[in-house]
């Protein structure tokens, strides 16, 4: 072997070095990008968790000033949500079951 292959073998180690920096800078940027974008999202979740606690003390008050039971009020909203959820998958399994009578008929 001589020192020309030697020589180019040299050269395209350096190639793949100097793309893999490159690739692994470029990683680099992407993660610190990500990590301030996460922990601007995280301060905004924060201040948006206080202003909905401000505004859930407000509500309680306004609410037992004028006699509302908010944990009923709660309680029938979960409920209602359950039965839309419930009433949901049961027309999605009938839609599923119908494409499958569908299917078996062809």
């Amino acid at each position: 072997m001589g020192f020309g292959d030697t020589a180019k073998k040299i050269q395209t180690l350096a190639d793949r070095a100097e793309r893999t920096y490159k690739k692994i800078s470029e990683l680099r940027d992407e993660v610190d990008e990500t990590q301030e974008t996460v922990k601007d999202t995280a301060e905004r979740v924060k201040t948006l968790e206080n202003e909905m606690a401000e505004q859930r003390a407000v509500l309680d008050a306004v609410a037992e000033e004028v006699g509302v039971d908010l944990a009923r009020v709660s309680t029938e909203a979960h409920i209602t949500d359950a039965e839309e959820t419930a009433a949901d998958a049961a027309d999605d399994a009938d839609e599923s079951d119908d494409a499958d009578a569908d299917d078996s008929a062809a």
